[in-house]
C-alpha cells in the first residue's frame, strides 16, 4: 500500500506533482539540494492551493490540510528512506538522472517504486545502470502538474505488471488520467501530437497565411475546444472514416514537413527572445502581463477541470 511519497526536484513540476498528492491525502517530503529553492516550492504550493480556493475547488480545511501534508528537506536519504513511491523531477541533464539513480539504490526501500517525470529520456536509457528496473517507470505529468489530469506511463521490459497497476491506481486516486504506453517511442504520445500541430502552426505563420492571434485562435475556438472531450481518433468516427479519408489524401500532401525546429524558432532564439521568460518572442510580454495571463490559464483549467469531472460523475 503506497501511504508516503517523495518527490525529488522542487521546482515548478515537482511542486505541482507534490501539491496533487498532498490535496488527496497524502504525506510527501518535497527534496531538493538548496532550503532556497524548498522555500520557493512552498510559497508556490500555497499561492497554487489559494486560487482553487478562490475558484471553489478547495476548502479552507482542505487547503491547511493539504499544507500539512508536506515536509520539505534538502537531506535526500532522509527523503526517501520510507518513501513507498518516489517521482524524479529533476531537470533533463542525463548524467544528473543516472547519478540521482546510483545513490537512490543505495538508499530507497527494497519495495519502493521509482518514477521519472522526464520528458526527453526513454526508461531504457535512464535505467542503463541502476538495478531497480522492475520497479521503475515513468510517470510523465503536464504543466502545470497540479491542473492537468494527463499522466503518461511508460514502462521498461523488466517492470513487473504489479508495479504499472499500482501506478495507474495511484494515478487515479489522486484525480489524474493515467494512459499506459504499450512501447517505448521517443517523445511519448501528448508530445508528439503536439509536436506535429505546432510545426504545422509556425509553418503557416512563415506562410504569412494569418498572424499569430489567429492561428491561436484557430485552435483555442476550434480544435481544441472540442479535444477537451472527444480525442481525434473518436472525431474521426462522429465525422464518419470516408470523409477524414479524403481529409488525409487531400491535405496530407501539402503539410510541412520539416524534419527540425522552425527557422523562425532558430532565429528568435538565436537572438535571445526565447518568449515570456525573456519577455518577448512571437508576442511581447510585460512581467505584470504574464502573470496575470498565467493567472488567467490557471482559473480556466480549474474552471474545466471541474466540468470535466462533474461530467465523469454523471456517466
Amino acid at each position: 500500500m503506497i501511504k508516503k511519497i517523495a518527490i525529488i526536484g522542487s521546482g515548478v513540476m515537482g511542486s505541482g506533482i507534490a501539491q496533487s498528492f498532498a490535496v488527496s491525502g497524502y504525506h510527501v517530503t518535497i527534496n531538493d539540494i538548496k532550503e532556497e529553492l524548498l522555500n520557493h516550492a512552498q510559497n508556490r504550493i500555497s499561492e497554487n492551493l489559494s486560487l482553487l480556493m478562490e475558484e471553489g475547488a478547495l476548502t479552507d480545511r482542505e487547503k491547511q490540510g493539504a499544507l500539512a501534508n508536506i515536509t520539505y528537506s534538502v537531506d535526500l536519504e532522509g527523503a526517501v528512506r520510507d518513501a513507498d513511491f518516489i517521482i524524479e523531477a529533476i531537470p533533463e541533464v542525463i548524467e544528473l538522472k543516472l547519478n540521482l539513480y546510483r545513490q537512490l539504490e543505495e538508499i530507497i526501500k527494497p519495495d519502493a517504486i521509482v518514477a521519472s517525470n522526464t520528458s526527453t529520456f526513454p526508461i531504457s536509457q535512464l535505467m542503463e545502470k541502476a538495478s531497480f528496473a522492475e520497479r521503475m517507470v515513468i510517470t510523465h505529468f503536464f504543466n502545470p502538474g497540479h491542473l492537468v489530469p494527463l499522466v503518461e506511463i511508460v514502462q521498461h521490459d523488466e517492470t513487473k505488471p504489479e508495479i504499472v497497476k499500482t501506478t495507474m491506481d495511484l494515478m487515479r486516486k489522486i484525480g489524474k488520467s493515467p494512459i499506459l504506453l504499450k512501447k517505448e517511442i521517443a517523445g511519448f504520445i501528448a508530445n508528439r501530437l503536439q509536436t506535429a500541430l505546432m510545426r504545422e502552426a509556425f509553418y503557416l505563420l512563415k506562410e504569412g497565411v494569418a498572424d499569430a492571434e489567429d492561428i491561436d485562435t484557430a485552435i483555442t475556438a476550434g480544435p481544441g475546444f472540442r479535444w477537451a472531450f472527444t480525442g481525434p481518433i473518436e472525431i474521426a468516427d462522429f465525422g464518419g472514416l470516408d470523409t477524414w479519408q479524403r481529409v488525409f489524401d487531400n491535405v496530407s500532401p501539402v503539410l510541412d514537413q520539416s524534419k527540425e525546429a522552425p527557422d523562425l524558432i532558430r532565429d528568435l532564439v538565436a537572438e535571445g527572445k526565447l518568449g515570456t521568460k525573456s519577455g518577448e518572442g512571437i508576442f511581447t510580454y510585460e512581467e505584470s502581463t504574464v502573470s496575470q495571463k498565467i493567472n488567467e490559464r490557471d482559473r480556466n483549467f480549474i474552471k474545466l477541470g471541474k466540468l470535466k469531472m462533474e461530467k465523469e460523475e454523471v456517466l
